[in-house]
């Protein structure tokens, strides 16, 4: 993502698609319960480095391999977050100091960080995990949203061209 981009989100503020974190040494240990919210929610823009308010405060540099390493690590424990998730991280400089930015999509799937389902409201990320009506109404919405999840109980093998699935074998292999 170019400067340009970054200092217009940063001079926006947090939001309910924006977050930041400081992060200069370590890794803050709700980032994860954000990257769940966004991943429930409507996907989002992550920054490590950088103050509440906006002011860059960049990750040290003798910590940014460790940061970037701790972040992909536990992104991929299912203890952390469960279904996982690959996301991956930028370095970025802005004004001599480094941050790290993470675009986290929406996902088809709830998704839950150490056993709770996070969603966000606003710029905050909420425990909706015991409150069944929040948890089913994000089902609800994802289900709606994506097809992978949606059964079409009037369509046939024979609706489907048999020539694509080797196709799509072969590119999933790839």
């Amino acid at each position: 993502m170019k400067v340009e981009r970054i200092k217009e989100i940063l001079n926006g503020g947090e939001s309910i698609t924006v977050e930041f974190k400081q992060s200069k040494n370590k890794l803050n240990k709700d980032v994860f319960e954000s990257v769940c919210a966004f991943l429930n929610r409507n996907g989002g823009h992550l920054f490590l480095g950088v103050e509440d308010k906006g002011g860059i405060v960049g990750i040290n540099q003798e910590a940014i391999e460790k940061v970037k390493k701790e972040f992909v690590t536990s992104i991929n424990n299912i203890q952390k977050l469960n279904p996982t998730f690959y996301l991956s991280v930028e370095d970025i400089k802005v004004d001599e100091k480094t941050i790290l930015y993470i675009y986290v999509p929406e996902s088809p799937q709830v998704h839950r960080c150490n056993g709770k389902i996070y969603d966000r409201n606003e710029d905050g990320d909420m425990d909706i995990t015991d409150n069944t009506n929040q948890v089913s109404e994000m089902y609800m919405r994802k289900q709606g949203t994506y097809t992978e999840n949606r059964i079409y109980p009037f369509t046939q093998m024979s609706d489907l061209r048999s020539d694509l699935f080797t196709k799509v074998r072969k590119l999933a292999v790839n």
